[in-house]
């Protein structure tokens, strides 16, 4: 019974470490409770960000070259632009506010360093973003669930 909570707990969060938008729905698939998801789904994407603040450039070079591997490279894309002008209209609260519905963790912390961005505030305004976001869709999620039809057929009892 412990081990399949542990592995619960920990495909949410890896899932929210990854990609903050699927955590919410992982956490309710696995039967998990709001409270459970929401902390899980907060600290998944805090693990990314404080650990890719510290891991240092090399990491972060070696992590867009896995991110990048067999794509050409292409400067001006419409993601690059929307990234530049959410940064110049809203610098790094933009940034953290938009990077767990648009970005995920990974993306939205090489964004905020790669724009020297000091580490200190990258933390603070990405744990308020995952802090303000994580509570939206868990609400979201956990009270409006049963009208996506996906969630409804993926959930688990409690029991299993």
């Amino acid at each position: 019974m412990y081990t399949l909570d542990l592995t619960r707990y920990i495909s949410t969060l890896i899932t929210s470490a990854l990609k903050f938008l699927f955590g919410p729905i992982v956490g309710y698939g696995a039967g998990l409770t709001i409270v459970e998801t929401t902390i899980l789904t907060i600290v998944g994407m805090m693990i990314t960000v404080v650990s890719l603040t510290y891991a240092g450039t090399e990491a972060r070079k070696k992590l867009l070259l896995w991110l990048n591997r067999g794509k050409s490279k292409k400067l001006f894309t419409k993601r690059n632009r929307m990234i530049v002008r959410i940064w110049q209209n809203y610098g790094m609260k933009g940034v953290a506010f938009f990077t767990p519905i648009l970005f995920g963790p990974p993306i939205g912390m090489l964004i905020a360093l790669s724009f020297g961005e000091k580490k200190r505030k990258i933390i603070t305004y990405m744990f308020m973003s995952a802090v303000f976001w994580g509570i939206i869709m868990n609400i979201a999620i956990f009270y409006f669930g049963e009208y996506f039809g996906f969630l409804t057929e993926t959930e688990v009892s409690p029991n299993n």
